[in-house]
């Protein structure tokens, strides 16, 4: 799938005269009419979702990059653009009531990284109200944690020990290990292996251990597990099931507590009522390898170029890639010594002098 691009076009509103897209090949993700082209210092820029484009409409293209990132997280939409400055910044999208009449209206703001660092509320978390929690308990889980604020029932689960429900599904899961149990696991890790395969199976899923990490390198406390063995399978249990987190929770109660808190912002992710600008733009993003990040224009230049050679031959590989960005990535590799430059303006040869 190609990756995404961030686009702005000059308008013909005075009120509004930015075009602020993101597109993924021929599909645009956000469509939004903006007050600025980016925000000043310290402050943001209302937007407005656009509805429908007049084919007509006179348009000027400002600019155009690669977009590395775009993740939602509640009701924000975080993006990261493939430039060396100016390249962080969010749409906040907000619903409030009318005051005189049913119904909701939206207000978006655009933000960057300064101005979050300078506003009142850059501390605050990004789920809220998670409403009422409904709790699936495995039927074979002995002595279970408690769930105080949620409803609570017991029943045969597909995985894990503790289930969320949401609409009558289940969107998040929990298995819980004792640190007895993690031991005894390491004695059959393929069994554990399969576990975390069917955890992963769910759209959230942690596996909380009631113990440090530390205490699985004391050899009083693993034995018979040598302590080599015991830090290795953890790190392969990391390594090949990313999609899983495994959390030291150090202690039966804080397990607890950490589990609860996961289910609230999992429900609370699911009812921030964010369907549209965020929600479908995050989820229709699936990009490829990023061909045009300047990590792998690197290796291109390092490993594949030949020693001699000119940038317009980069860009033929890399066709998204700005004159700007490539510019910069010549320059900062020429800064570090790994090329040379010879010549100037567009009969600048670039030589290639050791790889990283």
């Amino acid at each position: 799938m190609p990756h995404a691009t961030w686009k702005i076009e000059k308008t013909t509103d005075n009120k509004f005269p930015f075009r602020i897209s993101v597109e993924q090949g021929s599909r645009a993700l956000l469509v939004l009419r903006a007050q600025d082209r980016w925000p000043a210092p310290g402050g943001q820029v209302f937007c407005l979702r656009e509805k429908t484009l007049d084919p007509a409409e006179p348009l000027e293209l400002v600019e155009q990059v690669p977009v590395t990132t775009l993740t939602r997280f509640g009701k924000k939409l975080s993006l990261v653009l493939d430039r060396p400055l100016n390249k962080r910044c969010d749409f906040l999208v907000l619903t409030k009531p009318f005051k005189n009449r049913p119904g909701e209206y939206e207000q978006i703001f655009f933000r960057t990284q300064k101005s979050l660092r300078q506003h009142q509320s850059r501390g605050r978390g990004q789920l809220f109200d998670h409403g009422t929690l409904e709790v699936v308990i495995d039927s074979a889980e002995r002595y279970p944690w408690k769930f105080s604020d949620a409803q609570v029932r017991r029943e045969k689960l597909p995985a894990g020990d503790y289930a969320l429900l949401h609409r009558a599904r289940i969107v998040a899961v929990v298995e819980r290990k004792s640190f007895d149990n993690m031991l005894q696991d390491f004695s059959k890790i393929q069994i554990l292996h399969q576990t975390f395969a069917e955890l992963a199976a769910f759209p959230h899923s942690a596996l909380v251990i009631e113990a440090q990490y530390g205490d699985f390198l004391v050899p009083e406390k693993v034995r018979p597990v040598q302590v080599t063995r015991a830090a290795r399978l953890l790190a392969e249990i990391s390594a090949l099931h990313q999609r899983v987190p495994v959390i030291f929770a150090g202690n039966r109660k804080l397990a607890n507590e950490w589990a609860s808190g996961f289910f609230a912002a999992v429900s609370a992710r699911l009812n921030d009522g964010v369907t549209d600008a965020i929600a479908e733009a995050a989820a229709g993003y699936s990009p490829s390898i990023a061909e045009n990040h300047s990590s792998n224009v690197r290796h291109h230049i390092l490993y594949e170029c030949p020693t001699r050679f000119r940038a317009a031959l980069v860009r033929q590989r890399f066709p998204q890639l700005s004159a700007a960005r490539m510019r910069s990535i010549l320059s900062k590799m020429n800064e570090e010594g790994v090329l040379a430059r010879e010549g100037q303006g567009a009969g600048t040869w670039w030589v290639r002098r050791i790889a990283e």
